[in-house]
């Protein structure tokens, strides 16, 4: 069983920066896409951006340019740099790894338990 730890949530001002941090542990496979996703109060979960075990990267229009994905495969972790942070940024950001043992089989999704940022004057 693959678990994603999830830090660095928390409080900040409008045009403030803040870093997510997501650490797994177990197994993960040479076919992955470890990525966030984000669900704002009242509206639905939507993919933020996305990096593949090779660093192909894609992200969401509304972050694109502001926020910035990275990985550190040696630590198991990936990162979310999130700089010009809105108050549109708010929402429980969710850490996914997307694992797939070979490609004869289905892809696994494993989640974080979630951390709350706050964009706030």
């Amino acid at each position: 069983q693959v678990q994603l730890v999830e830090s660095g949530g928390g409080l900040v001002q409008p045009g403030g920066s803040l870093t997510l941090s997501c650490a797994a542990s177990g197994t993960i496979f040479s076919i992955n896409v470890m990525g966030w996703y984000r669900q704002a109060p009242g509206k639905q979960r939507e993919l933020v951006g996305g990096m593949t075990n090779g660093g192909s990267t894609n992200y969401a229009d509304s972050v694109k340019g502001r926020f910035t994905i990275s990985r550190d495969n040696a630590k198991k972790t990936v990162y979310l740099q999130m700089n010009s942070l809105k108050p549109e940024d708010t929402a429980v950001y969710y850490c996914n790894l997307k694992n797939r043992p070979v490609m004869s089989t289905p892809t696994f999704d494993y989640w974080g338990q979630g951390t709350q940022v706050t964009v706030s004057s």
